[in-house]
This record gives structure tokens, C-alpha cells and sequence, in this order.
């Protein structure tokens, strides 16, 4: 999931500089609103969730007096059904709206529906990106850019250093990765963490995002290079599917549905010891567990590496300021406010130029202990391995989601579920 479902407030940490254009990812699109300076230009930016632009739009409006820019939040699968629907009617599209990686598909296949980015000059930006976070925005027969990269979602593990040590595990983060190397092996630290009774405690929040990351791990996902589903014929969904079932059977789940209110207050709980990390999921954390600062700490994901989440900026054409949404476009995801946005919100950086940036190398959060954060998400971006994604991506997840769900709460048993699974994944088209 991705998805990047979250509403981020961390306080801003020391920001880099940025010139006029967006430094240097910002030129290609021009270097000054094509409007006359008495002109008023509003532009709406539609998003799901906080994506840490707001101090950006104070210092895009320095040199752009005339744009008032205007967020449009919305929460994450409202966003996306929403633009579907504005798109199919021709109305109420904001003038940028961003996509997150499991509706990517879904978006670059409606070219008639945005605008193509190289009108603007930023297929000039090309350069700058990973090349699998480049082909996402690319139109499905390659001709088009039709949507710029913000963010990553490079895959680490989040865990409560404090429960551990109740528990009677390893705390330190070296010692607690060498716990799990596998997901077999994650599996069975959550046993002991069980069978320690840590009281109010459960080993994770819930299975969804477990699965969503053992998948992503793999290297063919729910999609074959050719947009066929393969959910029930793929080895490695099924076989991530019976391990994450394993955390339901052996009650290691305290049963909060990601980005829920109860959710939410389980951070503040200390409801949970262990959560999939993707790196934006550092300012959720930071955020929703104000009382517990020192506490959590980062360790790596089983198998290693993996992506959870990232999205693209993409440029819808029932706006009515292109050239300005473009320009905005260009400067949001920039070199040097991805970094940025990094440092302050946790986002990370979709233009591997940075990852060996002192900078990210060496940036800590004392939240997390001091953990090395900026090492630990340029190591993960660095080793992952990009997975095809299909036009329902979100959709299928959501039809697995469901039927964990329904094993979690004993409804159905996992053969029960898988069964329904299948029949739901069916009629996706």
C-alpha cells in the first residue's frame, strides 16, 4: 500500500538552498511564469495525504508572486477513484495531480487525458531519475512523459527497541537484522517475541503490508510483462500469501489495519514492536508516536531490499495554466527539494545522484536513535530490483488485502480466503 497513505507533519530540519528554478532539475521548464506579472495565476496541487510541499510553495512563490497554489488532500483510495471519475467527465481534475505507484498504470494508459511533459521541455529531466522510476510516468507505448517521479518507497523495518528488550531479543540494529535474514526467520523471532507476553504488545500491526513487501521482493509480481494477472498461478504470491497468514495462526498481529484511527493510536500505544518501513513511513511514525522518541529504531528487511509506495506528478489537461503547472511540476521534484523533503518529511529521494550525497549519507533522526537514516534507504533504493506493475495493480492488492483481513479476523480459513481471493482477482479487468 503503498501506497503512500499518510499525513506527515515532522518539524523541518535544516533545508538546503534552492534557486529560483528548483536548482537543477528546474530549468527545462523555464524560468518564469508565462503570464503577465499583473496577472493572477491559481494553481490547485490534488494529493493524498502531506507530501511536505508546503514550505516548497512559500519558496516557489518568491520568485513567482503572481501563482497562488492551492492543496487539494484527500485520503488515498478516495484520491484516486475520484480522478478516475474527473477524468472520464472532463471536470474537476486539480491542475497537478499526484499517482501513487499502484495506480501509475491505470493513469499513463489515458494519454489523451494529460499532458504529454516533453511540450514542456522535462523530458530534459531523464537524466536525473532512476531509469524503472522514469518508465513508470512513461506512456504505455513509450511516446509520452506524462508523469515526474517524486519519491521512492525503498523498504526498511521500523522496531521498538523497548519491547524487544522486554521481550528479551537483540535491540541493537546489526543484531536485530541478523534476526531475520528470511521471512521464515522474521516469522519465528515474532514466536519468541510471543511467547515473551509483552504486555499490551503484539510482534506487528497486521499482515497486509507484510505481504505487499514479500511480493514486492519477488521478481514477478501480481502482473507478467504483458498485463496479464498471474495471482494464481505465481509461486511467490502464493507462498507469500501462506507466510503472512502464518502471523494471523500465531496471533502475532495486534490486528490494525494500516492508516485507521486505531491504527493511528497504536503508535502512541506502543501497540506493536515491529512495522514495514518504507522510508516515508519514518514521519508517520515520528509523528503519530510523539511520546516515544529514542525508542524505535531501523533495522533491514528480511530479504533485504524491496519498494513500498513512491509517486509521480502528473499534469491533467482540463487545467487551464499548463505551462505554470508544469513549471511547478519541474520545481517540486527537483534535485534539491527531494532531498529536502527527505530531510524534513522523510520521502525518499526518486534521483539516485543523491544517494551518495554526504548529505543523505550522513543524515540521522534522533527519533530513531540517531539511526542512520540517509545509509540505510540509499543502500535499500540501491539494491532494489524493479518489478512490473499492471493497470489494477491497486485493485488486486486491495482483493488480497481483503481476504488476509478476513483470516485475521477468523471469518474464513487461509484455503477459505485464498479461495475467494482468486474468484475477486477474476473479475478485476
Amino acid at each position: 500500500m503503498t501506497p503512500r497513505l499518510r499525513l506527515l507533519a515532522v518539524p523541518l530540519m535544516l533545508a538546503l538552498a534552492v534557486t529560483a528554478c528548483g536548482g537543477g532539475g528546474g530549468e527545462t521548464a523555464g524560468t518564469a511564469s508565462s503570464a503577465k506579472p499583473a496577472e493572477k495565476v491559481k494553481l490547485t496541487v490534488g494529493l493524498f495525504g502531506d507530501f511536505g510541499f508546503k514550505p516548497l510553495y512559500e519558496e516557489y512563490k518568491k520568485t513567482h508572486p503572481n501563482v497562488e497554489i492551492v492543496e487539494q488532500v484527500t485520503q488515498f483510495n478516495d484520491h484516486h477513484n475520484n480522478l478516475v471519475k474527473r477524468l472520464a467527465t472532463n471536470a474537476g481534475a486539480a491542475d497537478i495531480e499526484a499517482v501513487e505507484v499502484g495506480y501509475i498504470s491505470t493513469f499513463t494508459a489515458l494519454t489523451g487525458k494529460f499532458h504529454d511533459l516533453k511540450q514542456f521541455g522535462l523530458d530534459k529531466r531523464q537524466a536525473d531519475y532512476l531509469d524503472w522510476k522514469w518508465q513508470q510516468g512513461i506512456s504505455k507505448d513509450g511516446q509520452q512523459v506524462l508523469g515526474l517521479g517524486t519519491d521512492v518507497g525503498g523498504l526498511a523495518m521500523c522496531y521498538r527497541k523497548d519491547l524487544f528488550k522486554k521481550a528479551g531479543l537483540a535491540t541493537e540494529r546489526a543484531e536485530v537484522a541478523g534476526l531475520w535474514p528470511t521471512w521464515e526467520s522474521y516469522i519465528e523471532t515474532g514466536k519468541k517475541f510471543a511467547a515473551a507476553n509483552v504486555a499490551g504488545a503484539k510482534f506487528v500491526d497486521s499482515p497486509g503490508e507484510i505481504f505487499r513487501a514479500m511480493v514486492n521482493q519477488a521478481p514477478v509480481g501480481l502482473y507478467d510483462a504483458s498485463d496479464k494477472i498471474i495471482v494464481d498461478s505465481n509461486p511467490d504470491v502464493k507462498k507469500a500469501w501462506d507466510l503472512s497468514n502464518q502471523i494471523s495462526q500465531n496471533n502475532l498481529s495486534a490486528k490494525l489495519a494500516a492508516f485507521s484511527p486505531p491504527w493511528n493510536t497504536g503508535f502512541a500505544k506502543g501497540s506493536f514492536a515491529t512495522i514495514i518501513c518504507p522510508a516515508w513511513m519514518t514521519g508517520y511514525i515520528q509523528e503519530q508516536a510523539t511520546n516515544a522518541s529514542g525508542k524505535w529504531d531501523i533495522a533491514a528487511v528480511p530479504g533485504g531490499s524491496g519498494n513500498s509506495g513512491g509517486s509521480h506528478l502528473m499534469l491533467p489537461k482540463q487545467g487551464k495554466h499548463a505551462k505554470e503547472a508544469a513549471e511547478l511540476i519541474d520545481f517540486l521534484t527537483s534535485k534539491e527539494n527531494q532531498a529536502r523533503v527527505f530531510k524534513e518529511e522523510g520521502t525518499f529521494p526518486s534521483i539516485p545522484a543523491l544517494y551518495d550525497d554526504p548529505s543523505i549519507q550522513t543524515f540521522t533522526k534522533p527519533f530513531f536513535g540517531d539511526a542512520p537514516i540517509g545509509k540505510i534507504y540509499s543502500d535499500a533504493a540501491k539494491a532494489l530490483k524493479p518489478q512490473h506493475l499492471g493497470p489494477k495493480e491497486a485493485d488486486v492488492r486491495t482483493a488480497i488485502g481483503n481476504g488476509l483481513g478476513r483470516v485475521e479476523q477468523g471469518k474464513q480459513s487461509p484455503d477459505e480466503a485464498w479461495a475467494q481471493v482468486l474468484q475477486d482477482v477474476a473479475k478485476i479487468k
